[in-house]
């Protein structure tokens, strides 16, 4: 069973939180908490599978980001990191979830440790996925923008989007079927055909807010245990992540072979074998 969760962020901004699992109502509250954090471009609804097993002994709530899935895309903004930031921990507060185990993809998991280092006493531990503490510079927006100029828009059928999506790198010898239904699931079908569900233009917004800045010091300030996790395919390398351990204060390292970017979707069975036994040694009741 899943059941929506309404959350007011930053500056009224209406969010969609989903939670996973029903146990009775007195057994919730006594349950450990589970807040994830989709990427960027991403919904709470790819966190599916991982919060269906979670909520056998925890409260599994996934959330929607502003400008992602079901929660408000406000025109004007801001899509800054102080709002992704403060989101989260309006979630987290108007939930009743702390102290919470933060699991973070991506986007998500760079504001599941800002968050952790602002208010250590909302936070029990965090699971940083595949996700980097180092600049990524002005060339990386250049090639996200020439990027979404590619996509072959309005796809004829959500088929055809799978398909590009999960075909689209030419460096690849194999197709990814789990790249394909990541972006099925943010399409929105519409009159003329397939589009995503989400502003472009603000998801390259979203961005600015992390590609041109480092985040070791905020790293640094958190003070809960903190997994570092990567496929060895992902876009975060052996030796930053390794140092992203070192530079936090309880950090560990694991890795997932024949995984890329998108670990938890790629490779569940050893994402939940990792990620299920930190959680048992971390989380706070």
């Amino acid at each position: 069973m899943v059941r929506r969760l309404d959350v007011v962020g930053q500056g009224g901004v209406r969010l969609a939180a989903w939670e996973f699992g029903e146990p009775p109502k007195e057994e919730r509250s006594a349950r450990p908490a589970v807040l994830m954090l989709h990427g960027l471009l991403g919904r709470a609804s790819h966190w599916a599978d991982t919060a269906r097993w979670l909520s056998a002994d925890h409260r599994a709530v996934a959330l929607d980001q502003r400008g992602h899935g079901r929660s408000e895309k406000p025109v004007g903004g801001p899509f800054d990191r102080e709002a992704f930031v403060a989101d989260a921990e309006a979630a987290v507060v108007q939930l009743g979830l702390g102290p919470v185990a933060l699991i973070g993809h991506a986007m998500g998991a760079l504001t599941a440790w800002q968050l952790a280092a602002r208010r250590p006493d909302l936070v029990s531990s965090v699971v940083i996925c595949d996700m980097r503490a180092a600049a990524l510079g002005t060339r990386s927006q250049r090639e996200w923008r020439a990027w979404f100029d590619s996509w072959p828009l309005p796809f004829a059928t959500l088929a055809d989007a799978r398909r590009w999506f999960g075909e689209e790198d030419p460096t690849l010898d194999r197709p990814r079927p789990a790249r394909g239904d990541f972006f099925a699931e943010v399409m929105t079908e519409r009159a003329d055909g397939w589009r995503p569900g989400f502003s472009r233009r603000q998801m390259l917004a979203a961005r600015e807010g992390w590609v041109r800045d480092a985040h070791w010091d905020e790293l640094a300030l958190v003070e809960c245990p903190a997994l570092v996790i990567r496929g060895l395919g992902g876009e975060l390398g052996r030796a930053e992540a390794q140092e992203m351990v070192r530079v936090l204060p309880r950090g560990r390292y694991a890795d997932i072979p024949d995984a890329g970017h998108l670990v938890h979707l790629e490779r569940p069975d050893e994402w939940r074998e990792i990620v299920g036994a930190f959680l048992r040694e971390t989380v706070t009741v």
